[in-house]
């Protein structure tokens, strides 16, 4: 893992892009690293623009702010269209098939996340559980074991059963694109 691993996790609110974020910073404490989480909403919660940030590293973390992310998840057209330019020049940018035009010149990884949760789950308000498995999976900044018990200890109680499999199936999606 680089010292320093910086996330912007980036949709609409109402996704549940905070409680990601921190799962993955839980996740990542779990599994000995540092970690810091921060948020930001629209002036509207639900609908409007939301951020969740998390910054990983295996050292002290000096500085708690994501700069140039080298993770970008974007599950809205208007998310990506925000975020693109701000990217770690060998960033990875994770777009929801959703989103039709994608031009950057860094690397893009177009996955059917809300479709997953939709379809394979039944319930899409678990999009943002099938992008820390796509998270997980194909940065592995985090590991499974760390991931599954972070998502058990911030769901809520009663919703634990579809959370792990919201979470496996975007593992599965990763691991399907070799």
């Amino acid at each position: 893992m680089e010292e320093r691993i910086e996330i912007r996790l980036s949709g609409s609110g109402g996704q549940g892009l905070i409680l990601a974020g921190i799962i993955l910073a839980e996740a990542a404490i779990l599994d000995g690293k540092n970690a810091v989480q921060s948020q930001s909403y629209g002036p509207e919660a639900r609908g409007g623009a939301s951020r969740a940030e998390v910054v990983i590293s295996s050292s002290e973390i000096d500085y708690p702010k994501v700069t140039r992310p080298q993770i970008l998840l974007a599950l809205t057209d208007e998310a990506f269209h925000k975020f693109k330019d701000n990217m770690a020049e060998d960033g990875i940018i994770i777009l929801d098939s959703s989103i039709k035009e994608a031009d950057t010149s860094n690397k893009i990884i177009q996955l059917p996340i809300i479709e997953t949760a939709r379809k394979d789950i039944g319930k899409s308000m678990v999009a943002n559980i099938v992008a820390v498995g796509v998270i997980t999976e194909l940065t592995k900044v985090v590991s499974r074991q760390a991931a599954e018990k972070a998502i058990l200890n911030r769901v809520p109680k009663g919703t634990e059963n579809f959370n792990i499999k919201a979470f496996y199936a975007g593992c599965s999606l990763v691991e399907n694109l070799s």
